[in-house]
């Protein structure tokens, strides 16, 4: 019991001692031992390095998902650790609803079709969206908030005990100071010594985890790297999606374009860059057989002759020198010297004019 009282009193003591010297240190009334210069760099740095990892983080987090409101929701979730439950992106969310209405609207229909085909690519983008999220969360995330979380917090323990060591030595030097007695001055240079010894040993700690940071910035480059890795595939992916889709677009016949052209014909025309994409990257199939029916179109054209065609879409003539279509019709075509390529004479009965190969099927 004495043993134990006697502890608290040395602790309250020792307390006091730290406080009466910081006290004084603020108000000028104390000197202060200085760390030396490479270490006060090293501290610095260290702190600099947190604070920018931090922000660092932060702006990945919007960037990978930018509403707050689910990022709430995973942090509370990672905080509980429990499974984020799955839920569908922007894009998946658009890809879907884009196909529903290409269904209402028929899949045999132009506009049906493409609405389809457009959401199949949409949630395409979304499934490579959320790999290049679980990604970035695994190989650039983690790696930043492992250091908050672990190293760098050690190396605040170990600079607050350092700080109390720095106490201990400047009230040594202080009581070695007032002593005048030489029983006194003796027991404060024991002290002195003592806690000089215990400062030199916190110091060296701290550096060496300080120094340490230099590994972590070695560290957070691979994983800079690795991030702007998924990154090049994700945009390369989602570039080749819409690249792919583009070409599947553009076999619906141009006549969409064509209530516009007047208004268009004299304006700057936009063209795609070329970018190199890797052959490895999935892609949208761009259909099958259609250089099959380009064939038989050319040669529709060069024998001159005529031949049964299937209707794909429903088409609606932009102007009277052009046949409307209903989707699975059947009619006749044949090609007219001069005509554009992308176009043939058609033919139900009684009506003619001309139609759009894109929404043809050849019949043997």
């Amino acid at each position: 019991m004495d043993f134990n009282v006697k502890r608290l009193a040395a602790d309250a003591g020792t307390f006091l001692s730290r406080a009466v010297q910081f006290t004084e240190e603020k108000f000028g009334q104390a000197e202060k031992t200085e760390l030396d210069a490479h270490l006060e760099n090293l501290l610095v740095r260290a702190e600099n390095t947190k604070q920018w990892t931090e922000r660092i983080m932060k702006q990945t987090e919007v960037l990978l998902q930018p509403n707050p409101n689910v990022r709430l929701e995973e942090f509370v979730y990672e905080k509980l650790e429990k499974k984020v439950p799955t839920r569908m992106n922007n894009h998946e969310l658009l890809g879907q609803s884009m196909i529903e209405s290409g269904n209402e609207f028929g899949p045999g229909t132009a506009y049906g079709n493409a609405l389809i085909k457009c959401g199949e690519t949409e949630k395409q983008i979304g499934g490579a969206e959320r790999e290049l999220i679980q990604s970035s969360a695994i190989s650039f995330l983690a790696p930043f908030r492992n250091f908050l979380e672990g190293d760098f917090k050690t190396i605040l323990k170990e600079r607050k005990l350092l700080q109390v060591k720095r106490l201990d030595l400047d009230a040594a030097k202080t009581r070695l100071k007032k002593a005048r007695m030489t029983d006194a001055r003796a027991a404060a240079e024991q002290e002195l010594r003592m806690t000089q010894s215990e400062f030199d040993r916190q110091a060296e700690i701290t550096r060496l985890l300080l120094e340490g940071v230099s590994s972590t910035h070695a560290h957070h480059l691979r994983c800079l790297n690795d991030f702007v890795e998924a990154q090049t595939t994700y945009y390369a992916q989602c570039y080749q999606y819409m690249v792919d889709l583009q070409k599947q677009l553009g076999s619906f016949p141009s006549s969409f374009s064509n209530n516009n052209q007047s208004s268009v014909s004299g304006g700057a025309s936009i063209s795609v860059p070329t970018i190199p994409v890797s052959a490895s990257l999935p892609s949208v199939s761009a259909g099958h057989g259609s250089s099959t029916a380009s064939g038989g179109f050319n040669e529709l054209r060069s024998s001159n002759g005529s031949r049964k065609a299937r209707v794909l879409y429903d088409y609606d003539a932009a102007s009277s020198s052009e046949l409307s279509l209903l989707a699975d019709e059947v009619i006749t075509v044949s090609s007219v010297p001069g005509m554009d390529t992308d176009w043939l004479m058609g033919e139900r009965g009684n009506q003619k004019g001309k139609v759009p190969i894109t929404y043809l099927e050849l019949l043997n």
